[in-house]
Parts: structure tokens; sequence; C-alpha cells
């Protein structure tokens, strides 16, 4: 929930995140990845026990369990950054906060009654967000709901396994092949249109894939892509493709990476058990905020209207 996450104002948690390295974005892929927008897998880090002492400061040891849990106390977006690449430089940072927190202890700022509201309000913070956690997790999910969503997203569902064409304009993230000219926008979609003519016409679209696509890795193996579903290609690329019916041929289809002949081997929906999970995890959510809402509803509030201005209203 993001509203609980933006409200972790006292808690260490955004001084971690300044510090903390952000998701680094992936490197220009190879051109047998252009189209995903799929994250690469997390680097394999050292599983060590549970209880063994990984973080020592001063008097303060932290176990792997307990680095672990501070790591979920993050918005899930950092939690595979802190866990992989930016283990280290996380536990730089909780080192630093240890170090000012005995420091606080020392100058005895941990008496102050800044610091006794503060800790309150974090406390709160916490069990807030664990609350909205455990909600959410626990929300009970009725049958009918979840295949009438199926029903009104099944094509969110679909897969198509098609191949491609991949014709390379000047600027396109993809290398240019050895010995290929670079190639204007205008002479990539003149290119990639006579390719086009030229399978009507009969020749083999495989072949032409190896000789002709500057996606070579997948030209290499006749332009398969593969099977893919929906968000795991370019824009432009994923409409044209879900548009299309098996066995046809698209126009050139233009992207970041130039012009693609589309042929669609294949398209099929996925059943209902198969995207229950996804379904679920969608839907999760709404229903957590719903009980939030239900819950503020019986809570008393009393805001002074004075002091936050809606005497005049």
């Amino acid at each position: 929930m993001k509203l609980l996450r933006t409200l972790l104002l006292f808690s260490p948690a955004p001084w971690l995140l300044a510090q903390a390295p952000p998701p680094q974005p992936a490197p220009p892929p190879k051109p047998t990845v252009t189209l995903s927008t799929e994250t690469p897998a997390p680097k394999i880090m050292a599983v060590v026990p549970p209880d063994r002492v990984v973080v020592t400061v001063g008097d303060v040891k932290i176990t792997a369990a307990q680095f672990d849990q501070i790591i979920d106390a993050l918005p899930e977006q950092y939690r595979s950054v802190a866990r992989t690449t930016g283990r280290k430089q996380f536990a730089d940072n909780i080192v630093k906060i240890e170090i000012l927190s005995q420091e606080g202890k020392r100058r005895k700022l941990d008496e102050s009654s800044a610091y006794r509201t503060q800790t309150t309000f974090e406390d709160a913070n916490i069990l807030a967000n664990m609350a909205y956690e455990d909600i959410g997790k626990n929300a009970k999910l009725d049958e009918a709901g979840l295949r009438k969503y199926f029903e009104a997203h099944k094509t969110e569902f679909e897969q198509v396994r098609a191949r491609h064409i991949l014709i390379r304009v000047s600027g396109s993230p993809s290398p240019l092949r050895p010995g290929q000219k670079d190639l204007s926008d205008a002479e990539a979609l003149a290119k990639a249109q006579d390719l086009r003519k030229r399978i009507q016409a009969g020749e083999d679209f495989a072949e032409l894939a190896r000789a002709e696509s500057d996606d070579t890795g997948s030209g290499a193996n006749g332009g398969d892509l593969g099977t893919f579903r929906h968000g795991q290609m370019v824009p432009t690329f994923e409409e044209a493709a879900f548009a299309m019916q098996p066995g046809a041929l698209s126009e050139p289809v233009k992207s970041p990476f130039g012009y693609h002949v589309i042929k669609v081997e294949s398209k099929e929906s996925r059943s209902f058990e198969d995207v229950r999970p996804e379904i679920e995890k969608r839907l999760r959510p709404e229903q957590a905020q719903k009980t939030v809402e239900e819950l503020q509803k019986k809570t008393p509030v009393v805001l002074d209207p004075d002091f936050f201005g809606l005497a005049s209203q």
C-alpha cells in the first residue's frame, strides 16, 4: 500500500533508501532480447544459516534472518537489490544508522520528548504496514469474482508464438552487423517492405530471417521468438503481434530498434486455473484497500478544525 509506505517519515527506511542503490537499469541488451521488457534474474548470493551473525556494530549483532527482516520493510522494488548486488552497500547503511543510534544514546537523545513521540509513531507505522500485508495475504477472494475478472480481462492472458525479421535503423540500440550499412529510416522501411513482398511471393520466412534479420539471436533460429505474453515485448511490437491471427504476416512495424516483419505462428488463451495466481495477486491489494476503508469508517476520528484549517469549510 503506497500510502502507508509514504508515511515512513520517522523510520530508518527512508534514510536507507536515500543511500541504497536504486534498481539498476539493464544494460543495452543484445538483439535477441531487445524486445523483452523483463528484467534479468538477480545475481545469486551466498546463503548462510539464519542465526549466523552477519553484521556487528559495537555491542549490536544482526543475524542473517534479522537482516532479511529489515529488507522486508523496504518497498518491493528495492528488496531484490538489497538482497543481491546491493547487499554490501545496504549493510553499510545499516552500520551508519547503528553508529548514529549509539551516539544518540550517549548524548541521551533517547530520553527526549521528540524521540518518544517519533518512536511511538514508528512502532504504529510498522504495525500498520504489517497489518496491511497480512490483510492482503489473507483476504478471501470470491470464486465468482475471480472468474468474472478473468472473463473481463481474457485478452490480457493470451500468449503468442511468433517469428520476426528486424531491419535495423540508424541510432538503434541493436548493434550493427559486421559489413552492414547503417540504414536511414526510409531505407530500413523500404528493405522491410521488400522482404515482406518476397515472403508473400513464396520465399521462406525462416531462411530470410537467417540471412537478413539484424536480430542475430532470433535470426539464427529463423526469426523464432518463442512464446510470449502481454508485457514481455516493446509496446508497438506487442500490439501488432496480439492483433494478428495465426499465419498472418504483418506490415513493417516500427519500434526503437527498427522495422519488424512479424509472422504469428500460434495464438492461444491461457486457462483460468493457469492464470489464477496472477489474478489473485492483482485483486488482493484491491481487497485489502476495501478492508482499510471499512476500518476507517468504523473508527472514531476527530481532527481539530482550527489546527487543520477546517473551520471555514
